[in-house]
């Protein structure tokens, strides 16, 4: 019998998305993917930093999402900034679409990774965040940072 893979393997995490938005809410998507990207992805070969997500036509799509070309593939590669589709139902696509047309909402990937062998994508959807309350997150983590070093 076929083991199956179990628990979660982390590809790459958006960073900076936390940083620059303040992200109210998180679903958790699958993506339309190709046999190459698959593999390029189990050899973390993603950026997630420009990407972002837009809900058209009643369906999701990831754009800018960079998924280099896999190193052994051939004239059958990728194309690494391809639209990609998320898998969603229709319920979570109509509650995204209704937030994501709020003033000021966007909505970002936050993190890629296997779960169960299968690829899935977080994204959230967050208000962009102002100088000053960039500053004010910055100041709070460097705050724990020293309670923690003092105790």
């Amino acid at each position: 019998m076929d083991k199956k893979k179990t628990g979660e393997k982390m590809i790459a995490t958006n960073k900076t998305a936390r940083m620059n938005y303040a992200i109210e809410d998180t679903w958790e998507a699958g993506i339309a993917l190709l046999g190459t990207e698959v593999k390029s992805l189990r050899e973390g070969r993603v950026n997630l930093k420009e990407a972002y997500a837009l809900v058209e036509d009643g369906e999701v799509f990831i754009i800018d999402m960079n998924i280099s070309p896999y190193s052994h593939g051939n004239r059958l590669n990728h194309d690494p900034l391809r639209a990609r589709k998320l898998l969603l139902h229709k319920g979570e696509i109509r509650r995204i679409y209704g937030k994501t047309r709020e003033k000021g909402m966007a909505l970002v990937p936050l993190k890629i990774y296997f779960r169960d062998g299968r690829v899935k994508l977080q994204i959230g959807v967050g208000r962009g965040k102002r100088l000053y309350d960039k500053r004010e997150t910055l100041k709070k983590k460097t705050d724990r940072r020293e309670m923690k070093e003092r105790s």
